[in-house]
C-alpha cells in the first residue's frame, strides 16, 4: 500500500503512526496491496473551507473524506483491485478538543478520525441508524486491535 501522510499545520504528527494504522486498517478490509490514499492534517481554516465547500457546513470539522477511484471492501481470498483510494483530511485542533473532551490523547482521537474517515473512503456511511452502529462497532475493533497489536 502507498500510504502518503502530509502535514499542513504546526501541530506534530507522527507520520510513521498514521502511515501504520492506515496500512493496517486497508490490510483488515482486503484492500489491495497496490492501493493509494494520503492522510493529510490541516488547519481549522483549510478544513472550514472544505466543509463549507463540499457540505455547505461552516465552521471547522473533524475530519472529512474524499474518495476517487470508489474501491470498496474486499475478501481474503478475493482482495480489492488496484487503485486511488482517496484522501482523508484531519483537523488536529479540532481533535485536540474532542479529545479532552473524551478523556484520551489527541494522537488517539486523530487515529479514530483516520480509521473513520477511511472507512467513509471504503463506502461506509453514518446516515442511518442501523449504518451508524455497523461503521462505528467496525472503526473501534479497527482501533482497538491496531492498538492492542503495538503493544
Amino acid at each position: 500500500m502507498s500510504v502518503e501522510v502530509l502535514n499542513e499545520t504546526e501541530y506534530p504528527i507522527d507520520g510513521v503512526e498514521f502511515q501504520e494504522i492506515a496500512d493496517y486498517v486497508l490490510r483488515a478490509m482486503h484492500v489491495s496491496s497496490a492501493a493509494e490514499m494520503s492522510v493529510i492534517f490541516v488547519e481549522p481554516d483549510a478544513i472550514a473551507a472544505l466543509h463549507k465547500r463540499w457540505l455547505d457546513l461552516e465552521g471547522p470539522t473533524d475530519v472529512m473524506s474524499f474518495p476517487i477511484d470508489e474501491l470498496r471492501p474486499g475478501a481474503a481470498d478475493a482482495p480489492t483491485e488496484a487503485g486511488v483510494l482517496g484522501d482523508v483530511v484531519i483537523c488536529p485542533q479540532v481533535a485536540q478538543t474532542q479529545a479532552a473532551s473524551a478523556g484520551h490523547s489527541t494522537t488517539e482521537e486523530m487515529l479514530l478520525l483516520a480509521v473513520h474517515g477511511i472507512l467513509h473512503l471504503l463506502g461506509y456511511d453514518h446516515a442511518e441508524k442501523d449504518e451508524e452502529k455497523e461503521m462505528f462497532a467496525l472503526q473501534r475493533k479497527l482501533l482497538l486491535t491496531f492498538l492492542a497489536e503495538r503493544g
